[in-house]
């Protein structure tokens, strides 16, 4: 096994020969590398187009989900008609219930309206992925740059995961293809392909996690403010992505 330093001028190389690279090109590179030491991150919303470059690469590959308890019913159909469409399993984690347990036991159902999302992100969200990123090597996620202006906009193609590690430890590798894409773009490969997406974009849910956290938008509004609608703007990442936060030292464990 390489050591810290060979895997991260590993991935300091990638993220140069890869600068460029399409979407589908980036998956191929990801997929041919790292096998089935690699996930892609499904959340139910516009990563069905992950999929789809994966799939039209022909290679074989793993997507794994984060089931909350909290999904909508619409985002668990979604997951089914996609697992239909490719003639996939979607590998589901789910949050220790023991921890669920005892948050709902100490504070009730929706102690996260008093005290923020971050607590209640970190036992549902942010702990079951740090178990099944720790048994892989790489990871690919749908981050966008325009998806939020305060946290997202300097997202790389390829980088060193800033809050997770993986297999043994060891450095992880994240893929974000769709960096440079636009939801425009997006969308018009989604409806152009007529890939299934989840049924509540047509109620105006742009940005789509736990209900009750996600909420229609305005026109006007930017996508992440049906995200956590009760709080401020600033810094609305739920632990999957703390290192976009320019001051984050979180630990994964934490969810802030």
């Amino acid at each position: 096994m390489m050591d810290d330093a060979a895997a991260m001028n590993e991935i300091d190389a990638l993220a140069t020969a890869l600068a460029d690279a399409s979407p589908r090109e980036i998956l191929r590179d990801a997929l041919g590398r790292f096998g089935d030491e690699l996930v892609i991150a499904f959340s139910g919303a516009e990563d069905v187009l992950l999929i789809e470059h994966a799939h039209q690469t022909g290679l074989p590959y793993r997507v794994l989900c984060v089931d909350t308890g909290r999904l909508h019913p619409e985002t668990l159909r979604f997951f089914a008609a996609v697992e239909e469409r490719y003639g996939i399993r979607i590998e589901v984690a789910f949050p220790r219930a023991e921890a669920v347990e005892q948050l709902v036991r100490a504070k009730g159902l929706f102690s996260f309206l008093v005290d923020g999302h971050r607590e209640c992100c970190s036992i549902r969200k942010v702990e079951p992925l740090r178990r099944s990123l720790a048994r892989v090597r790489a990871w690919v996620t749908g981050q966008r740059r325009d998806q939020s202006l305060d946290t997202r906009q300097a997202v790389a193609k390829v980088e060193r995961d800033p809050v997770f590690v993986g297999v043994d430890g060891a450095p992880l590798t994240k893929y974000n293809p769709l960096a440079e894409m636009t939801s425009d773009e997006v969308w018009g490969l989604i409806r152009a392909l007529e890939l299934p997406y989840n049924p509540l974009h047509d109620r105006g849910m742009v940005s789509i996690g736990c209900e009750p956290c996600t909420r229609s938008i305005l026109p006007g509004q930017h996508e992440r403010e049906g995200r956590w609608w009760w709080e401020l703007a600033e810094g609305k990442e739920c632990g999957l992505h703390a290192g976009n936060l320019a001051s984050s030292t979180v630990d994964p464990g934490e969810g802030a």
